[in-house]
């Protein structure tokens, strides 16, 4: 859907309760009195015919009753009468409700009857079975939770009621509070993404908390994330991590979970920290709140403990962190302040004795070397030492949580003395863990956001620079297997369509008797030391279960007598199948090459993922592979391989040189152009790919393809990620000058200072519809890092110094019907036809992208515009609620 009509859902002056009650136990009841109890300061009116009065109020038969009209329905009667009150609200004038009611399924088309009656007016509907909706700052209790949540800036978002309320209890003793909590329910209508998207442009929330199962409109939910990701940090728990509480979710929520790993791929891309527990949601909110994201966290510790500090490295080992290694000039700065006996390596250990002094110089120290991104302080309780001394030292060191600069970390071991210097430092604003796994673990959570953070940032192309195409060659293999009515490739086909991508393959000759693989193999010896024969059987995929395959093939009647082998094993455990004929290759010997595997699959939720990892027939059981989605490009393919235990082999290791990291990396770009450039793609194996020193060579591949789907074109559709979209490049040339127009790229945000400051403040009043004096950060990055399966701009720059001369933009509804722009050119620039320019690139844009209609707001005094839009045939008409606005309307179907 989209966020319309959200805000009187988020920012309700008036609510009616459909089914408030008197009778004790009843939900109608408990909810009612919540929100009475509450505090809401708005209109409350009960509504239930069987009443004339509840709790002192009076009460209304039906919705055409209310003495006004509601912005918030909350509906908590029987699942039949759910469908006609949505009508009856819609009709009255409300375009929001939650509706507690569970029973509205698929199954007794009550949920579809509940939506067919929203439709009309954009109604939106939270829920069904939902615990309800929460927002603190209103003293909004609209729902059946034990308790009210006291106000605060963390967002919640859940798909379980349960989760929700557990949630609630556990802040209200931990002193958090909320801005908004949403139990999402069944979202037959409003679902994760359209919340995201509105709590994204919330001033009121500094993070996003989410508990969720399924994933109902993975592009959208993806889209809103990555918006919402780039101004806050975003914290979800995806339950189904495993198989077996995967099946629980499913038949909890009545739909498909996805596979873990690529939930994982997704989050990244989206920019989002997924933590495992609810115990961690709160400690990485307060962590990722704190701080901006570190391109590294290489982490100093500092304790009067040293098993404390072990411990603490442990757990940061776990989590893949990083300790800094100290420089010679901060040992021996430590040296001239610890005693002898300090263990003059990181973890510092300035000993249990240590008193404030000894903490502050140790700090100071560790905290001024180059290397330490992160301070981590320990304190264990002594008879020596105070610990809230220790506290108070640290407290006086630290400035908005940070010490020189960098994010400082504690944890005050123990209860009963720790509490008092806990307090101290958290009062100072310094975030205090009990554990040191806890502490370690929320270092963790820097260096892992920061890692979303750069993935969130990467926009690789669908015509991608760091990859070869070689499409046209590739759909000619297409159209002849589909011409066959085949969905699997053989194994010379798959090779020729990766060969094209980029990826090197050996030479393969197809012998079609074994008579002609020893004439082919007696050519091959005279330049290989050995050749490969392989079964060619368009039946049977895996040859090697079937014994389809011989190696180290040394003479020419080898060959043949390998190839009649083959066909007498085939004959006996597949008669079924029909012999082609042989694959003859020489034989590829790397002895120091690592075996790799690269592939992509279907995910149920998430469409195309790529997989990489360590390859060869044991692949399953050496289970180190890592998921992306695609597309790719070099960084985020760099970062797929970083994941993987074997990644760390290809850079070397004793007598092995480290592999061509960079020839991987292109055959991965080329594996993702591929996925980017064939939505018939299905399925793809390259296994192995040797790669060593010399470069990469794939030594077996498997291809699958929809035949039916072969002449669809590019950019695939089922993406996750909408690619950038390369192909809106032109040149212009306006006034004397050139001009490069391009779809607008994250790092253009460094271009914007300039381009406003050249901006007179009267067209920033014309273009923004009021004076504007400012831009946060915040909004530049949501003007600068878009998601093209929602946004577009276009921005112009002027060809010689690559300054931003002016930009047009289009902002979406998901259901495509309708566009809003806006335009803006450079005050200096105006009068040469470069709006014009920039104006014709949206609407060729929209056309192409299937947009209904586009439409804008001017200011009726901005008569240039207004011309300029009438020139290009669109519709004017003064804004009917809106005094001084025309609304600008160009029609597209």
């Amino acid at each position: 859907m989209t966020i319309r009509n959200l805000d009187h859902a988020f920012s309700p002056k008036s609510v009616a309760v459909f089914g408030a009650s008197l009778r004790d136990g009843s939900v109608g009841r408990v909810v009612f009195d919540n929100i009475v109890s509450g505090g809401f300061e708005g209109e409350i009116w009960p509504v239930n015919p069987k009443y004339s009065e509840v709790a002192g109020r009076q009460c209304y038969a039906k919705a055409a009753d209310l003495p006004g009209v509601p912005d918030l329905g909350v509906i908590v009667t029987p699942p039949d009468t759910v469908p006609a009150i949505v009508r009856d609200l819609a009709e009255r004038g409300t375009r929001a409700a939650v509706v507690i009611t569970a029973g509205l399924t698929r199954e007794n088309g009550l949920r579809q009857a509940m939506l067919d009656a929203a439709k009309p007016t954009l109604f939106r509907i939270i829920g069904p079975n939902t615990v309800g909706l929460m927002i603190p700052p209103l003293r909004l209790n609209a729902g059946f939770a034990h308790m009210a949540a006291r106000p605060g800036n963390i967002a919640l978002l859940s798909q379980s009621g349960a989760i929700a309320t557990s949630l609630i209890d556990w802040a209200a003793d931990n002193h958090v509070g909320f801005s908004q909590i949403v139990s999402l329910g069944d979202m037959a209508d409003v679902d994760v993404g359209d919340c995201l998207d509105m709590l994204a442009g919330d001033m009121h929330t500094r993070a996003i908390v989410m508990y969720f199962e399924t994933i109902p409109n993975p592009r959208k939910f993806i889209s809103a994330a990555r918006a919402a990701a780039r101004v806050k940090p975003v914290i979800a728990i995806k339950s189904g991590r495993h198989e077996q509480s995967a099946k629980a979710a499913a038949t909890h929520t009545g739909a498909l979970s996805g596979a873990d790993r690529v939930v994982d791929a997704a989050l990244l891309r989206a920019g989002i920290l997924r933590v495992k527990g609810l115990t961690e949601l709160f400690d990485a909110v307060e962590t990722t709140a704190r701080f901006v994201p570190l391109e590294r966290a290489r982490v100093g510790i500092v304790t009067n403990g040293g098993g404390a500090g072990v411990l603490a490295v442990d757990q940061l080992m776990d989590c893949n962190g990083e300790l800094v290694e100290l420089s010679p000039e901060t040992i021996a700065r430590l040296d001239a302040v610890l005693p002898s006996t300090w263990s003059r390596a990181n973890p510092v250990d300035i000993i249990g004795d240590a008193p404030p002094e000894r903490y502050r110089a140790a700090i100071e120290a560790v905290a001024a070397d180059a290397g330490t991104d992160v301070v981590l302080v320990m304190n264990c309780p002594t008879g020596l030492g105070s610990s809230l001394a220790a506290a108070s030292a640290v407290a006086t060191l630290a400035q908005d949580g940070k010490i020189d600069g960098k994010p400082v970390l504690t944890c005050w071991l123990g209860e009963r003395t720790a509490r008092e210097g806990r307090r101290v430092l958290q009062d100072a604003g310094i975030a205090s863990f009990e554990t040191p796994a806890d502490a370690a673990t929320a270092v963790s959570y820097l260096s892992e956001w920061s890692r979303a953070q750069r993935a969130l940032m990467r926009t690789p192309s669908s015509r991608s620079e760091d990859a070869k195409s070689g499409r046209e060659a590739v759909l000619a293999i297409f159209r002849q297997v589909a011409k066959e009515g085949r969905r699997m490739l053989t194994e010379p086909e798959a090779k020729a369509a990766i060969f094209a991508y980029g990826i090197t393959v050996p030479e393969t000759v197809v012998a079609r008797s074994p008579a002609e693989a020893e004439a082919v193999a007696g050519r091959l010896l005279k330049t290989s030391e050995q050749v490969v024969v392989k079964l060619l059987s368009k039946a049977i995929s895996h040859k090697s279960d079937i014994g389809g395959v011989v190696l180290n093939i040394a003479d020419a009647a080898a060959a043949g007598e390998a190839a009649r082998a083959i066909e007498a094993r085939v004959r006996k455990r597949a008669p079924q199948a029909d012999i082609e004929g042989y694959a003859v290759q020489p034989m590829v010997l790397r002895k120091q090459a690592q075996e790799l595997i690269l592939g992509m699959s279907q995910d149920p939720i998430f469409g195309p993922a790529i997989l990489f990892g360590a390859g060869g027939v044991a692949v399953e059981m050496m289970d180190d592979t890592a998921i992306a989605l695609p597309p790719l490009d070099d960084v985020l393919a760099g970062d797929l391989i970083g994941q993987t235990r074997i990644g760390r082999l290809l850079a070397g290791f004793r007598d092995r040189k480290p592999a061509d990291r960079q020839s991987i990396i292109a055959a991965l770009n080329g594996l993702s152009q591929m996925t980017v450039d064939f939505p018939c793609l299905v399925a793809m194996d390259i296994n192995p790919l040797l790669a060593d020193a010399e470069g990469v060579i794939a030594l077996d591949a498997r291809i699958e393809i929809e035949p039916e789907r072969v002449e669809e074109a590019g950019p695939n559709p089922a993406l996750a990620i909408r690619p950038y979209p390369s192909g809106w490049e032109k040149a212009f040339l306006g006034g004397g000058m050139h001009y490069h127009i391009r779809p607008i790229k994250p790092a253009d945000i460094a271009l914007y200072p300039e381009f406003l400051a050249r901006i007179s403040p009267d067209d920033l009043r014309l273009r923004f519809l009021s004076p504007r004096k400012s831009f946060s950060d915040q909004m530049l990055k949501r003007l600068t890092q878009l998601d093209y399966d929602r946004n577009m701009a276009f921005v112009a720059l002027e060809a010689s110094t690559g300054a931003l001369a002016g930009i047009s933009r289009l902002s979406c509804d998901p259901d495509r019907s309708v566009a809003e722009y806006a335009l803006l050119v450079r005050t200096d620039l105006q009068g040469h036809g470069l709006g014009w320019a920039l104006l014709r690139q949206l609407v060729d844009y929209a056309k192409a992208d299937g947009i209904g209609r586009i439409e804008g707001l001017v200011l009726s005094e901005n008569a240039r515009m207004l011309a300029m839009c009438r020139e290009f045939g669109f519709s004017t008409r003064r804004h009917p609620s809106e005094p001084g606005l025309v609304e600008a309307t160009l029609e597209l179907r």
